[in-house]
């Protein structure tokens, strides 16, 4: 786990875990054998590596806690007893109610949020932040989804 060697990181990933339910992502699967928890720490740890390598002119902060709570929507979608059959579309308002829910967020943070899933979700992300995040959780799940299949 590379991120555990990032002080900064690490600290936002603590902050956010004490004033959210985000460790019960850890009981629900994303893709493959990844975790929700797993998949969201990826997310918002690649997304803050990649916009701190190239220097970009982004709040890390946000783009780490928008990140982190972009899948928040703490049910299991694989379940076919309950209706997330359109989940894709459907569960970046849910994540984003959720994390209204228990914390304060920024309008960066609710596009990240909100925007993750572009296009699927019609309206584009308005900040480079939420920008980043789609793109790097599109990565992410392709690669735990490709894992899973050479596993299988």
């Amino acid at each position: 786990m590379e991120y555990l060697e990032d002080a900064y990181f690490v600290e936002i990933l603590r902050r956010v875990q004490e004033h959210t339910r985000l460790l019960l992502a850890k009981q629900h699967i994303q893709h493959g054998t990844t975790t929700v928890y797993a998949h969201c720490v990826q997310v918002a740890y690649e997304s803050y590596r990649f916009a701190k390598e190239r220097g970009l002119d982004v709040d890390m902060e946000q783009l780490i806690r928008g990140a982190l709570l972009h899948d928040y929507f703490l049910y299991d979608w694989h379940n076919q007893l309950t209706p997330h059959h359109l989940h894709g579309f459907f569960h970046p308002g849910v994540a984003l109610r959720n994390a209204r829910e228990d914390v304060e967020l920024t309008e960066v943070e609710c596009d990240i949020i909100k925007k993750h899933m572009f296009p699927l979700t019609v309206i584009p992300p308005r900040y480079l932040e939420s920008w980043i995040v789609c793109w790097i959780d599109k990565k992410c799940s392709m690669r735990e989804t490709i894992k899973r299949r050479q596993r299988g």
